[in-house]
């Protein structure tokens, strides 16, 4: 398999000419495009993805802007190691094909990666463009515009596998860790079985991002790549009850990578958590995104309030928002105990939200709610706060502000802050080391305390974007590779 460093040199002729042609003077003066996306007064009315992608123009105008550095820092920010300036200069040059495999050998999701990675804190917080004060490379966009040629365009753009070995390897979930530890696993030549829970495959992919951020046809794509590469999905497979540990050892497995999420919400143990309408955004993302709640042909219900209120300033609380919105909320609001400077969210995330006419409750933490004589939800009391001295860190934490309460009227509140792992795993594996925060123990190799399991993304986290779990898996199947092999 021929990763970024191996491909350093190669193509450096028509990569010379690309830069020939246009003085950095000049590509460093156009300015970063800007992404299209459906009006908010239309996206709040459906569930269309808001961003629209790239033209063909506007992504070579954009790759133009690479300056195809010497030494490409935005590549240490990638969490897979993407060859970014590579993958770039092959859309300037117009070979999209090209393009779309460069970043198809480090990344088994890169249509995904295009529309949900943070890449502001990762790769483009790196590019060179930053020093000059200027906009860095839109390379998030870029990324989606060659994946999405390559899907609509239907290029094939697969490499030949290596040659099967006849070892078997079983993979425990399938989010984001396991699709990418998966992918890396086949184009070894690895046998693949991939064992989920639910009754779709992709999990948090599938039940926890919108179809307006992500839509499933995107994820269904990908998921057909990996089915090409050799990869077996097996939907409705709950391990650790309906297959043991156990029992993936007698079927031949000779190693095994626990990728199963951290999908236990957490609540904030106030009173009044219990009424009808109160409930964790797990559920209610769950309930519209995978089983198709409020849609004509589903008969999963869910609650649609008029004044909603979700507790949280992460993504998820700003998937949950953004969904209220669209399920008739009149009034929805983000409620976020600090400001919003040290919001988790995405820049862009909260800027849709707020177009789309979400209110933001900042420094606003609730105490309390409040209901009916039929114990429905029809209060939130709030504890106003401001931002204390810093502690050791730096970080200013939140502090009451004496007698500042407000009842605000609200008849569904979603709680959005934080899951913890799914504890069936780690409890059903005989001699696991497991964290007291139920993650479970592994080396930086990613192997666990049993040899040939290893684990990754959110199961030993306790928490991860997309991207860092991908990054996961990669590792983790770098390892196994080595260590199966060893022992052949």
């Amino acid at each position: 398999m021929e990763d970024f460093d191996s491909k350093k040199g190669r193509d450096a002729q028509w990569r010379k000419d690309l830069r020939d042609a246009m003085p950095a003077k000049e590509r460093t003066a156009i300015p970063r495009t800007v992404m299209n996306m459906l009006a908010p007064d239309v996206r709040i009315t459906n569930f269309n993805e808001v961003n629209l992608g790239l033209t063909p123009l506007q992504a070579n105008t954009e790759a133009t802007r690479c300056l195809d550095c010497p030494n490409p820092t935005c590549v240490e920010g990638c969490p897979v190691n993407i060859d970014i300036p590579g993958f770039i200069k092959n859309i300037q040059r117009g070979d999209i094909r090209e393009a779309a495999r460069t970043l198809k050998r480090t990344s088994a999701l890169p249509a995904v990666c295009g529309r949900v990675c943070p890449q502001e804190r990762q790769c483009e917080s790196r590019c060179i463009y930053n020093k000059m004060k200027k906009q860095p490379v839109a390379i998030g966009y870029l990324e989606r515009f060659a994946a999405d040629t390559a899907r609509t365009e239907r290029l094939d753009i697969s490499e030949t596998p290596n040659a099967p070995l006849g070892i078997k390897v079983a993979v425990v979930g399938s989010g984001p860790a396991s699709l990418s530890f998966a992918g890396d696993m086949a184009r070894r030549g690895f046998k693949i079985d991939m064992f989920e829970a639910l009754h779709e495959i992709g999990g948090v992919l599938k039940y926890g991002i919108p179809e307006f951020r992500l839509p499933n046809t995107v994820v269904d794509y990908e998921l057909e790549g990996l089915k090409s590469a050799g990869v077996t999905f097996h939907s409705n497979v709950v391990v650790g009850k309906t297959l043991s540990y156990d029992d993936l050892l007698n079927s031949g497995y000779k190693g095994i990578f626990v990728a199963s999420g951290a999908g236990l919400p957490r609540f904030m143990g106030i009173p009044g958590e219990d009424y009808i309408g109160v409930m964790s955004s797990n559920e209610y993302l769950t309930r519209i995104n995978l089983m198709g709640a409020g849609q004509s042909w589903s008969d999963t219900p869910v609650l649609r309030g008029r004044n909603v209120a979700v507790i949280g300033g992460g993504n998820t609380a700003m998937d949950s928002v953004r969904t209220a919105k669209r399920m008739g909320a009149e009034r929805a609001m983000i409620v976020y105990r600090r400001s919003e400077a040290e919001m988790p969210a995405r820049v862009e995330e909260v800027l849709h939200a707020k177009e789309e006419g979400v209110e933001f409750l900042t420094l606003c933490n609730p105490v309390e709610y409040l209901a009916d004589n039929r114990g429905r939800v029809t209060t939130m009391r709030i504890q106003r706060m401001e931002l204390g001295e810093p502690d050791a860190s730096g970080r200013r934490s939140p502090v009451p502000i004496p007698g500042a309460v407000d009842d605000i009227e609200v008849d569904q509140v979603i709680v959005s802050v934080g899951v913890s792992p799914n504890p069936l795993i780690p409890n059903s594996i005989e001699g696991l080391n497991v964290t007291s925060k139920g993650t479970i123990e592994v080396d930086n190799s990613l192997e666990s305390s049993i040899p040939t399991l290893f684990a990754g993304g959110d199961i030993v986290r306790g928490g991860a974007t997309v991207i860092l779990a991908m990054g996961d898996g990669r590792k983790a199947a770098a390892a196994m590779a080595k260590k199966l092999l060893a022992n052949e």
